[in-house]
């Protein structure tokens, strides 16, 4: 079975309309969208089609701080399913909320993503993710099938000292069920996120780890850039060919 290779659309940024068009061109089959709203579903889906392209994950708002957060999140889960969509990628800071009461709210929300035959992945963003210790404390705390983590191996660099993203891979990987691919210079809070290949992460044992856990996918590209850069239509195209065909050279995608 091969892994599933996605692309966050975000990563064209202005040129968001060539994607369509260049992600099969470089062998690129499914994307990462924002949530749209339900009336919008049909025309995406017709949108996609003559592309041969999927929707694989679609990045959706989670209120912890509202008790009925759960019960408001049964939209965009339905909304997700009629996508395509496997996976909804959150975000979400705990603050002063007590753990027990963010990981019974998400459990609940695991509840309703089981119904739609969805998983929910957590971003590794700081309170509940912040890196692999954290994460797997959460995701102990939930205990739940349909909630997992969306690792992002940019993410550990950013907002952690003295590690890396196997070591933090590593305490995870059972729970782990998307991935961001994106690469860092591995400085912390920096914006420095280039053509995959070119900073320091260590995607063939990304890769490896995950397999070895059953985990094909998704792998989605997440290019959010160098602060300051203004890439032109060919730079952009570029850096996503050159990032895919990197992971080709790897032997991790097909």
């Amino acid at each position: 079975m091969e892994n599933l290779l996605a692309c966050n659309l975000g990563s064209y940024r202005q040129y968001v309309e060539t994607a369509y068009a260049h992600l099969p061109s470089i062998g690129v089959r499914h994307i990462e969208i924002g949530l749209p709203k339900p009336e919008e579903v049909g025309g995406i889906l017709k949108k996609l089609e003559p592309y041969g392209l999927a929707v694989s994950s679609v990045l959706a708002r989670f209120d912890i701080a509202n008790e009925r957060a759960a019960a408001e999140f049964a939209p965009a889960l339905e909304t997700a399913r009629a996508l395509g969509a496997g996976v909804v990628f959150i975000s979400v800071h705990a603050g002063e909320l007590p753990r027990p009461v963010v990981y019974e709210r998400l459990r609940r929300a695991g509840d309703a993503a089981r119904e739609k035959g969805l998983t929910i992945a957590m971003e590794t963003h700081p309170d509940l993710a912040t890196n692999g210790t954290v994460a797997l404390e959460t995701m102990e705390g939930i205990a739940h099938p349909n909630v997992g983590v969306n690792f992002d191996t940019a993410n550990i660099y950013y907002y952690n000292e003295g590690t890396d993203a196997v070591t933090e891979l590593q305490k995870i990987a059972r729970y782990v069920v998307s991935v961001h691919l994106k690469d860092t210079n591995g400085k912390p809070k920096t914006w420095y996120f280039p053509t995959l290949g070119e900073g320091v992460v260590d995607y063939k044992s990304v890769f490896t780890l995950m397999n070895a856990e059953g985990m094909r996918g998704p792998f989605t590209m997440e290019m959010e850039g160098i602060e300051g850069e203004a890439l032109t239509l060919e730079e952009t195209h570029a850096r996503m060919a050159e990032s895919v065909a990197y992971l080709r050279g790897l032997g991790v995608i097909g």
